[in-house]
C-alpha cells in the first residue's frame, strides 16, 4: 500500500477543515437532528441494533461503546493494544474488526481478525486477514501510477508519490457488515471486500476494487509540489475501501477513498462501487463524493453516505443515482439505519495537536420519515 494519505490516520489532515466544518449539524429544512450521545473519542463506525441501542467503534480508543434509547453509554470492549474498527449487530450478537500494522506507520506486525461478543457475554477471534493478503496479496498484479513516464520526470517526483508500481502486501479491516452465515468486509489495506464464514472462520477475497484514475490538472499539480511535467497525465490512485452493506438486490454495496490526498485540491473523487457477491463484478454505482467513508442501504436501494470532509451525510437515490445532502454536518464517519431512524458519528475527528478540549464524538438521529414529509412539503 502507498496510498499518498493512509487512512484512518486522517487526523494529519482533520485541522485542515475543522475551521470550516465545526457548524451545528442540520436537516435540509435547517432544523438540527437529535443528538443521542456525545464525548466519543474518534467514534469511526456505528451500527444499530434491533433494541434501538447503537454501537459505536472509538478507534482512536480501542473500544466498542454500546449506547442506549436514552443516551447512556457503556463499554462493551476495550483493548487499546489493538484498532477497533468497524462493527455490525444480529440478534444479540456484536461482529467487530481489529487490526495490527496496517500501512507504513503502524511498525507492529500485520494482523486483523473478526472479534464476537454474543448476549451472553461469551467471545470468539476468528478470520486472518493478514494471512489472507500474505498469501495472495489481493491487488499484487493491479497497476498503480503513472503509465510510461519519462525517467526524468519520474525523478522528480516527491517520494511519496511514486512513478509505478503493483499493489502491495497490506491490510486494514475496516468496515463489516453480516449476511446469512457470511460476514463481508471492506479491507483497506488489501483494496479488496473479503468473505468470511462464520461458522468455520475461512476467509476469501470476493473482489478487488478497480484504480481510481485522475488526470493530474496545473491547479492539482501546484497545490501538491507536482512537477509540471506531470500535468495533463493520468495517475491511477488506489482505491481504499471503508464501508460493505447488502442492498435488497443482494449486491454489495462499498464505499470507496480515492487513495489521494482528500482535500479538495484534487476534486471528489470518492466512490460507491457495487460488487456481484457471487462472481465479484465489480461497477459503478456513484461517485463524485467527497471522503466516503461509510454507508447504509434501505430496503428500497437508496443509499445514505457519510462524506468524512464533505457536506455530511448524503442520500443517493438507488433507481436515478441523484445525490442530495441529508444532514449537513462537521466530519461525519458513519451511518447506520433501523427502521426508518438513521444514526450518523458527526464531528467524529480529534483536534489536531494538543489541545485542552476534550474530544466530542456524537451520534445524531434522524427521523427518515420526518424528513421525507419535511422534503414533501417544502418546508
Amino acid at each position: 500500500m502507498r496510498k499518498l494519505m493512509t487512512f484512518p490516520s486522517a487526523a494529519a489532515i482533520a485541522a485542515v477543515f475543522l475551521s470550516t466544518l465545526t457548524a451545528a449539524a442540520a436537516t435540509p429544512n435547517g432544523q438540527p437532528p437529535a443528538t443521542l450521545a456525545g464525548g466519543l473519542v474518534a467514534p469511526l463506525h456505528v451500527s444499530a441494533g434491533h433494541d434501538k441501542t447503537v454501537t459505536v467503534s472509538e478507534e482512536f480508543a480501542g473500544r466498542l461503546t454500546r449506547i442506549d434509547a436514552h443516551g447512556t453509554k457503556s463499554v462493551l470492549y476495550s483493548n487499546p493494544a489493538w484498532d477497533v474498527a468497524g462493527n455490525a449487530q444480529r440478534g444479540s450478537t456484536t461482529y467487530f474488526l481489529e487490526s495490527q500494522g496496517a500501512g507504513p506507520e503502524d511498525q507492529r506486525p500485520l494482523a486483523g481478525h473478526v472479534h464476537t461478543i454474543d448476549g451472553d457475554g461469551r467471545q470468539r477471534t476468528y478470520g486472518d486477514f493478514a494471512a489472507l493478503e500474505a498469501g495472495h496479496n489481493a491487488d499484487g498484479e493491479v497497476h498503480y501510477g503513472f503509465r510510461n513516464l519519462p525517467n526524468g520526470c519520474a525523478a522528480l517526483l516527491p517520494p511519496e508519490m511514486p512513478a509505478a508500481y503493483n499493489g502491495e502486501v497490506d491490510s486494514h479491516p475496516y468496515g463489516i457488515t453480516v449476511s446469512g452465515h457470511t460476514l463481508y468486509v471492506a479491507d483497506a489495506g488489501a483494496n479488496s471486500v473479503v468473505s468470511v464464514d462464520i461458522e468455520s472462520g475461512k476467509t476469501r477475497t470476493v473482489a478487488v476494487l478497480p484504480p481510481r484514475p485522475f488526470t493530474i490538472t496545473a491547479e492539482a499539480a501546484a497545490a501538491n509540489h507536482l512537477p509540471a511535467c506531470v500535468v495533463g497525465r493520468s495517475y491511477d490512485f488506489e482505491p481504499v475501501p471503508t464501508d460493505v452493506g447488502v442492498g435488497p438486490d443482494g449486491w454489495l454495496y462499498v464505499t470507496s477513498l480515492p487513495g489521494g490526498p482528500e482535500d479538495p485540491s484534487f476534486g471528489a473523487r470518492g466512490a460507491v462501487f457495487k460488487v456481484d457477491p457471487d462472481n465479484g463484478h465489480v461497477k459503478v454505482f456513484a461517485d463524485k463524493i467527497l471522503s466516503p467513508t461509510g454507508l447504509a442501504v434501505d430496503n428500497d436501494g437508496d443509499v445514505f453516505v457519510a462524506s468524512l470532509f464533505g457536506m455530511g451525510v448524503l442520500k443517493i437515490d438507488g433507481d436515478s443515482g441523484r445525490q442530495s445532502t441529508l444532514l449537513s454536518a462537521g466530519l461525519t464517519a458513519d451511518v447506520a439505519l433501523q427502521g426508518s431512524t438513521l444514526y450518523a458519528t458527526v464531528n467524529a475527528l480529534p483536534p489536531e495537536g494538543p489541545s485542552t478540549t476534550p474530544p466530542n464524538g456524537q451520534v445524531a438521529v434522524l427521523s427518515l420519515k420526518h424528513a421525507s414529509q419535511n422534503s414533501a412539503s417544502g418546508t
